[in-house]
């Protein structure tokens, strides 16, 4: 089944519109080149549970303000129940604890994602700007773009400038009555530490978040805090466990219009990812480093934030590359990590044997 698109095109700002029965999708601006998020609301008995709360921006609290209103003349009223995030990113978490201020809802994620959005938050535990020089250093970026890096520090708490210090943590394969349905957590890796979709099997719809995009092609990065990580075979067989899902279920992306077709996207992820990692194991017939390999996987000129995302997703492909025998690393005496094709690749697998 051919990805289809059900809907032409999005709501407008501060506007809502009923993709399912009891399912209303919102769309709030965001300050990057990826332009837009979609947030969504479900009908929660005599109110509405929120997922994903959008960045921290004045419009996107003036979108709200419209759409809290809008729902106060609605018969179901404008009760808010919870405020169910998906990850920690500013664009999903940003306005959890402004909402839960103008609402009183509680919090509801995984503890992964809650955990490292304040330790992000805090720069605690290995994560952080410093960290992640270091590490992007390591990797052979160049000073210019480590200090363009640097400047941009405190980025995530602009786009989170506060955080719930409670919430109702929610688990792999719990089922969340929600009105008159039961909604699955579907935990996810990769992209995020436990990133949590949300299927709902009478509705046929799976509220993918940031895990499976129609479009564009999920970012998959190692932090400094896990700097041997296989995040993107972790990815990988996150959403191949979606391939067990029915072949009519809607998915209600985070980016881009809602779609059917989830066995034909989760093909075309894992082919454009093994054409990535070809390109890079054939850039390393000679020692490489992630840094040079930047315009092998952009070929266009990025800004310090699209800068960031390429650091960390080129180590992400040279990591599984070389968890799967096809490169080899070395550290020279600077701490400087290079990667080498293998003088007798003994597999090309893209995947993991113990797929989550």
């Amino acid at each position: 089944m051919l990805p289809d698109y059900p809907f032409a095109r999005p709501p407008a700002s501060g506007e809502t519109f009923e993709v399912a029965p009891g399912i209303l999708w919102l769309r709030m601006p965001l300050p990057f080149a990826l332009d837009h998020i979609n947030l969504w609301l479900l009908a929660d008995g005599d109110g509405w549970a929120i997922v994903d709360t959008g960045f921290a921006l004045p419009a996107v609290q003036e979108c709200w303000r419209q759409v809290l209103d809008r729902l106060t003349a609605r018969p179901r009223g404008a009760t808010i129940t919870r405020i169910l995030v998906t990850h920690f990113h500013p664009d999903h978490l940003g306005l959890a604890a402004w909402l839960q201020d103008q609402t009183g809802a509680p919090l509801c994620m995984t503890l992964g994602e809650y955990l490292t959005g304040h330790a992000v938050w805090h720069e605690v535990g290995g994560h952080g700007n410093d960290p992640m020089l270091r590490q992007f250093r390591a990797h052979g970026l160049d000073e210019e773009r480590c200090a363009a890096l640097d400047r941009r520090r405190g980025g995530y708490n602009r786009g989170v400038p506060s955080i719930p210090t409670n919430y109702l943590r929610i688990f792999q394969g719990d089922r969340l009555p929600i009105g008159k349905h039961h909604w699955q957590v579907r935990v996810g890796y990769g992209h995020s530490p436990e990133h949590a979709a949300l299927y709902c099997e009478e509705l046929g719809v799976l509220i993918s978040g940031d895990m499976l995009l129609p479009k564009i092609s999920t970012n998959i990065s190692v932090f400094a805090v896990t700097p041997l990580a296989d995040s993107l075979a972790d990815y990988l067989a996150s959403i191949d466990s979606y391939r067990r899902l029915p072949a009519g279920t809607l998915v209600l992306p985070s980016h881009g219009l809602p779609f059917h077709g989830i066995e034909a996207r989760v093909d075309a992820l894992h082919a454009h990812h093994e054409e990535r990692l070809r390109l890079l194991e054939d850039e390393c017939s000679a020692p490489r480093c992630a840094a040079d390999l930047l315009l092998t996987l952009f070929p266009r000129d990025l800004d310090a934030h699209q800068t960031m995302f390429a650091m960390g997703e080129a180590i992400a492909h040279l990591n599984r590359l070389e968890r799967a025998g096809r490169l080899q690393r070395s550290v020279n005496g600077n701490g400087l990590i290079r990667f080498v094709r293998a003088p007798d690749p003994t597999s090309r697998l893209v995947g993991r044997a113990d797929a989550r």
